[in-house]
């Protein structure tokens, strides 16, 4: 299964912010949304991501406050990416050996996406799934017509 069958399931929704944005407006769109990152954009570009780790680990655990504090102070500034055309192994792969869990999908250089490590997870148990029906019908001779 690739990352883009993925996107074509879930969505392309991509939400994001500006660099100048308060992080409480980032909070307050993930919750609205009931997500855990957004990407942050500079003119179309990607400048960074924010995730709910930086808002507790870079906010509420160094006593900023969340409506005066600029995204860009807090955010993870070096996004990796993948491109729709990896595979979901390729890409769960990286996201635990690099320990992120929202990663941006950039084909020819334009965000077309974003995945989760849920989204990958979930793809896999899909596809398991699907592999042990083929499997019980192969060994028991019965094939759906």
């Amino acid at each position: 299964m690739l990352i883009g069958d993925i996107l074509d399931h879930k969505g392309r929704d991509i939400y994001s912010v500006p660099p100048d944005s308060t992080v409480y407006e980032a909070i307050a769109l993930m919750s609205e949304k009931n997500i855990g990152a957004l990407l942050v954009l500079d003119g179309g570009e990607i400048a960074g991501i924010i995730t709910e780790r930086d808002y507790r680990n870079k906010v509420i655990l160094q006593g900023r406050s969340s409506k005066t504090t600029p995204v860009r102070d807090i955010m993870t500034e070096n996004v990796n990416y993948v491109t729709s055309k990896q595979t979901v192994r390729e890409c769960m792969a990286l996201m635990t050996s690099q320990k992120f869990r929202h990663c941006p999908v950039v084909d020819d250089g334009k965000l077309v996406g974003i995945v989760s490590i849920g989204d990958l997870v979930n793809a896999v148990i899909t596809e398991q799934k699907v592999e042990i029906n083929y499997l019980k019908n192969y060994i028991t001779g019965s094939y759906p017509n």
